[in-house]
């Protein structure tokens, strides 16, 4: 694992509507697991944030994180969410901190 760079990014949504955004969001989320360098993608709802779904992504590598943004499925997701958000995502890249690392 020593050869990991490991990138991961946040998008944050703020819904106009909640289940239409969710079903664009879903496709995403299942079809960009499969893109090489994933290394995982979450989709969580907001507990304390009514209409906040955030989307969490690990990557392997700044490079698989940058090809995934310029893939078909991430341009198909942004055109999708026309009309479904009440502003434009915040996208966040994030440096992972280990717990090893704190040490």
């Amino acid at each position: 694992m020593d050869d990991v760079d490991l990138t991961m990014v946040m998008m944050r949504f703020e819904a106009a509507d909640v289940e239409g955004l969710l079903t664009v969001l879903s496709r995403y989320v299942v079809v960009s697991r499969s893109h090489s360098g994933c290394r995982n993608i979450d989709l969580a709802i907001s507990a304390t944030s009514p209409g906040t779904v955030v989307v969490i992504q690990k990557w392997v590598s700044p490079e698989a994180q940058r090809a995934h943004f310029d893939s078909t499925e991430m341009v198909a997701m942004a055109e999708a969410c026309g009309g479904l958000l009440r502003s434009a995502p915040q996208i966040d890249l994030l440096d992972p901190v280990s717990a090893h690392d704190l040490g």
